[in-house]
């Protein structure tokens, strides 16, 4: 996505650069988030949304009194929350927990089964606690005796507000946008709001914790950091000064038992930063193995198993149309305060939308929403991001008319047909379901297989023809 340049422009001219740039470098020291040039404005609407929280007038007296050094633990904290945004659901980038499945946890399974039945895990920069929850449903399905085994999962983060979402283990239909019908079923119950809570027996196996990455002192027995076979540390590097960055896969090395596993974000993937670490390579993924002889800088394949593992699937198909994710952006209030950077063009208005939704905060994305469809009222991408939105705040009707403004507007707009299919579905009335499914279907025929889909977040023709396949002859994975 490309950067809001008139907005960065205006942010950039509200403070003084020299501010800028020491507050800058005492946010790269205390948390290890790099904010360059070109981020400028990121930084200051993190910190404007900051200076509410801490009580103060306006974004440069913040910035002052963040600069005099007088932060507490908890208020480092609260600043780095503002400067963040998670965007996470289960399963995501399937290929490192295909990896997971059907090599990695198996052959640690085996080698402790013989021995002591004791696996650690740990999820690093947890976010609200979805990879923490699916390595706990992973195993769990792998382990037909889990309950014999001593299992830690341990999930980390710096944002207090994510941690207490995790906690509580409640997610809404776009965190399963990788996942099936029957995958909720099977390991979530559904409340009356429509929301998912996480079953018990899921939520007891992880133990969340705030943890400070870039500050605090680990690997350590205090903080339950040391001795790990897995750990996940995605998406996190990418903000990390390259100094921070090196210093922290050192630490989780360190933390990893010998033959432990490192599992990054594929965009993370350096032969310089893991040099420590022997490469292995997976089908789509690559993942990290300290090995005692430290193999550094080697590449090998994936060992292959002597048998096929057939007790986890990894959810193979979607169940509502992802909305595009935009990640690593603080998000900018919608206020009209005189002084903070505002959206000039529809194109802005939809990265907001979007980027709100993202990150849950639907009230904030429907108000963005409203601006974008006010700028551009036959704008079938935006009349189907609306959709998405009034779904999951449970509008089924409003958000049945939204998509069928957008397949007006745009007659082969298949996720729209597939939305229209699936609300059709959950509400019992299967001969509609049929009648958009076969649209859907018809407005792809003619496309290619390896064909993303606009507005999907990354899926393929195949996959949502697969899917609907999948849904029409009844199966649920």
């Amino acid at each position: 996505m490309r950067p809001l340049n008139g907005a960065r422009r205006m942010a950039a001219e509200v403070l003084t650069e020299p501010l800028w740039e020491r507050l800058s470098q005492f946010i790269a020291r205390s948390t290890g988030l790099h904010f360059p040039p070109e981020r400028i404005a990121d930084l200051q609407r993190g910190l404007s949304a900051a200076a509410q929280e801490f009580g103060f007038e306006d974004h440069a007296r913040c910035a002052e009194w963040v600069l005099s050094g007088t932060l507490t633990r908890t208020q480092l904290h609260a600043l780095a929350s503002h400067l963040t945004v998670g965007e996470t659901y289960f399963f995501r980038e399937r290929k490192t927990f295909e990896a997971l499945a059907t090599v990695i946890l198996p052959q640690l399974i085996a080698q402790r089964r013989a021995r002591e039945r004791r696996l650690r895990l740990w999820s690093a920069a947890c976010c609200t606690g979805e990879e923490a929850y699916s390595l706990a449903i992973l195993l769990q399905q792998l382990l037909p005796d889990w309950r014999e085994w001593n299992v830690t999962i341990l999930a980390t983060d710096i944002n207090e507000r994510y941690l207490h979402k995790a906690t509580a283990g409640i997610y809404g239909e776009w965190a399963f946008r990788d996942c099936t019908p029957l995958f909720r079923e099977r390991h979530f119950t559904r409340a009356p709001d429509g929301r998912y809570h996480v079953a018990a027996q899921i939520r007891d196996w992880v133990k969340f914790a705030q943890l400070n990455l870039a500050g605090d002192s680990f690997p350590s027995s205090g903080t339950d950091t040391d001795a790990m076979d897995v750990i996940l540390c995605r998406n996190l590097l990418l903000y990390f000064t390259p100094a921070h960055a090196r210093r922290l896969v050192e630490k989780l090395c360190d933390a990893l038992v010998d033959g432990g596993w490192l599992a990054v974000s594929p965009s993370e993937c350096s032969q310089t930063l893991f040099s420590g670490f022997a490469t292995v390579n997976f089908p789509g993924a690559v993942l990290y193995r300290k090995d005692s002889v430290r193999e550094r800088g080697a590449h090998t394949q994936a060992p292959l198993l002597p048998q096929p593992v057939a007790a986890f699937e990894v959810p193979a198909a979607v169940v509502e149309p992802p909305v595009v994710v935009i990640e690593g952006k603080p998000l900018q209030e919608p206020a009209a305060d005189e002084g903070l950077p505002q959206p000039v063009a529809a194109a802005e208005y939809a990265v907001l939308a979007r980027e709100y939704a993202n990150q849950g905060n639907l009230t904030e994305a429907l108000s963005w929403m409203a601006r974008w469809l006010d700028s551009n009222k036959v704008e079938p991408a935006a009349h189907y991001m609306h959709a998405m939105i009034l779904q999951e705040k449970g509008e089924r009707r409003e958000a049945r008319r939204a998509l069928q403004r957008a397949v007006f507007l745009q007659p082969d707009f298949a996720l729209a047909h597939f939305s229209l299919g699936n609300l059709a579905r959950a509400e019992g009335r299967a001969a509609e379901a049929d009648r958009h499914f076969a649209n859907a279907l018809r407005s792809l025929r003619n496309r290619s297989p390896d064909e993303p889909l606009a507005d999907s977040g990354g899926m393929t023709v195949g996959r949502l023809v697969q899917t609907i396949n999948a849904l029409a002859e009844g199966k649920g994975e």
